[in-house]
């Protein structure tokens, strides 16, 4: 068995990203890419084993890129208008191709829900952190029972369901301000 070429890797990946962006994703598949890297499409198996775990692969890849750059998006010193700035952008990214590669992998096996679920763990880290950077949230609303970790995750888990249901921006003031009253005096 050949090894793996982690440079062939991300060749497959950008042929994968220029196809979808050009022809759409219904045209990526194994035999179609491994004829325009110019190799076997036996080869290709080496690498991935049916179109999900590519798509998996370029959305994973996607939103990996995103979180990093939502780092120098939010410029707002308060956690909850970063927040507002964060969901905009998160819902920019998703209407362009980012959207329909979440709608492909809508069937996701048990591996690439795992997956997923580690980028949604580096969004919670991402919030945890500027969360605590905020010193006007009040202190002495954590105890045992309401723990920041638990809001973070609760955060969290509605700004994702708020961007799949691509809900209007009012709902978003709607949950900002129930955060708002929550954390600030």
């Amino acid at each position: 068995m050949r090894k793996k070429d982690d440079t062939l890797r991300d060749t497959l990946l950008n042929l994968a990203r220029s196809i979808a962006n050009t022809e759409g994703i219904d045209a990526i598949n194994i035999r179609t890419l491994a004829q325009r890297a110019g190799i076997a499409t036996g080869t290709m198996y080496n690498y991935f084993s049916n179109k999900e775990e590519i798509l998996l692969a370029l959305t994973e890849e996607y939103w990996m890129q995103a979180l990093l750059d939502m780092r120098t998006v939010s410029t707002a010193d308060s956690f909850c208008a970063q927040l507002k700035e964060i969901f905009v952008f998160l819902r920019e990214r998703i209407d362009q191709s980012a959207g329909k590669l979440m709608h492909s992998l809508s069937h996701l096996n048990t591996l690439g829900q795992l997956r997923m679920e580690s980028m949604q763990s580096v969004l919670e880290a991402s919030l945890l952190q500027r969360m605590e950077q905020d010193q006007a949230i009040r202190e002495d609303i954590w105890n045992e029972h309401f723990t920041k970790q638990q809001f973070v995750q609760f955060i969290r888990r509605n700004m994702i369901l708020l961007l799949k249901t691509k809900a209007p921006m009012a709902d978003l003031c709607v949950f900002i301000q129930i955060i708002e009253n929550t954390i600030y005096s």
